[in-house]
């Protein structure tokens, strides 16, 4: 039998993300179901913001040149209003917040500010900053500035930038299809009855729930039997879709035969094995223009690959720009142990700052409540063997964002 050749943590990465082809089928939506999608085109401001010369404050928009003097208060505007250059000498208007200010005044006091406020008469400050408190045309966004760029993914404060230009519908990139598999003749449904010799499929529904999360829409296309020629046929259904994830069924146990399957439906690998611990037996490749990711049967280790390697090629392949994950920077406040000579991915918790191990790093890959402990993945360097009080780690957050460049995450 054919040994495994490990890559190194680094070197799977990188071979992930290089297989992990953009899509360019595109659609349009209306930003009132916008959010989280990835756009196709740049979006170019086409209405000034602000639209025109307004004030800040509720106060007094008068001439820098008159600080100090007692003005007459010549008319009041409100919001809304538009009015024509009309002042006389020493005189000013009452404005309200967001009220146009007219070209004859150029700054605005708060009524706080006035040395003295009466229906008809205002004393000015002597010291007057000039243009202050007065919202100048265009000062946010000018028209032809590109707002958002190609690739961006929407938040929902991009959508009200959006919503403010009076852009109702955007061009995006269609939602890419994929398909969660697991494998197993042990497996049965959360709703079938499973005797103690059988095992409740949950890798399906967490893997999709999981991509839920980051913004993917999956289909969950069943448990794939333990016969190779079943299995064949199996993944040969499924080259419609855009990504395949299977999980188990890729180590070299006599019944996995998905890494066969795949082999015999023309699967190009970029890498089977990882020196990482846990989550050797990871796979990835390209069957055709369909991306496939084979993760571990063990439910735990199939969510942290998944969030490892399995989202940045994903949003790379949505057509994001920003897939590298984001780093958090912190102290760890418990000591804990690694075993050198290949990566170690280790669960953990930051709360207020500060960052505590899961169960000291001492639980089982098959496991699953550690998982539902945690909130982040430390990933440390293969010559680690300890992790001190004190010492400053990298974490990658489960529920993180992505960037546009890319952070070493090794200690």
């Amino acid at each position: 039998m054919k040994k495994l050749t490990y890559l190194s943590f680094e070197e799977a990465a990188k071979k992930s993300l290089e297989i992990a082809i953009p899509t360019n089928l595109k659609e349009s939506v209306s930003i009132q179901n916008a959010l989280g999608r990835i756009l196709s085109s740049d979006i170019v401001c086409v209405k000034n913001m602000p639209s025109f010369d307004n004030s800040a404050m509720d106060g007094f928009a008068v001439k820098a040149e008159d600080a100090g003097k007692s003005l007459q208060v010549q008319r009041t505007i409100l919001a809304g209003e538009s009015v024509s250059s009309c002042l006389e000498r020493e005189s000013c208007y009452r404005i309200m917040t967001g009220a146009k200010v007219p070209k004859d005044a150029d700054t605005v006091i708060p009524i706080e500010n006035m040395v003295e406020v009466t229906e008809s008469n205002v004393v000015l400050p002597k010291n007057i900053k000039k243009g202050s408190n007065k919202r100048i045309k265009g000062e946010e966004l000018a028209a032809g500035d590109v707002i958002f760029n190609k690739g961006d993914r929407l938040s929902a404060t991009n959508i009200a930038v959006l919503a403010s230009q009076g852009i109702t519908t955007l061009e995006v990139y269609k939602k890419i299809s994929i398909a969660v598999v697991s494998t197993g003749n042990e497996l049965k449904e959360p709703w079938q009855n499973a005797s103690e010799d059988e095992i409740y499929n949950s890798n399906s529904y967490a893997l999709i729930s999981q991509l839920q999360e980051a913004g993917f829409d999956a289909t969950y296309a069943g448990v794939v039997p333990d016969s190779l020629e079943l299995t064949v046929s199996y993944i040969s259904e499924l080259k419609n879709y855009d990504v395949i994830i299977t999980t188990g069924g890729i180590s070299l146990g006599d019944a996995d035969y998905i890494a066969q399957a795949y082999r015999q439906n023309g699967l190009e690998f970029a890498f089977h094995g990882i020196n990482v611990k846990p989550g050797k037996p990871t796979m990835m490749g390209k069957m055709g223009k369909t991306y496939v990711m084979a993760l571990p049967g063990n439910p735990l280790t199939a969510m942290v690959k998944a969030s490892l390697l399995a989202l940045p090629a994903l949003n790379k392949i949505q057509g994001a720009t920003a897939y590298y994950h984001d780093i958090v920077y912190t102290n760890n406040t418990e000591a804990f142990k690694t075993k050198p000579g290949r990566v170690n991915v280790v669960l953990a918790n930051l709360t207020k700052g500060e960052l505590k191990v899961t169960r000291q790093n001492k639980y089982g890959s098959g496991m699953l409540t550690p998982l539902s402990e945690s909130n982040c993945i430390v990933v440390t360097g293969e010559d680690r063997t300890t992790i001190e009080v004190n010492e400053s780690v990298k974490v990658i957050l489960f529920s993180g964002s992505y960037l546009k460049e890319q952070i070493d995450i090794f200690n």
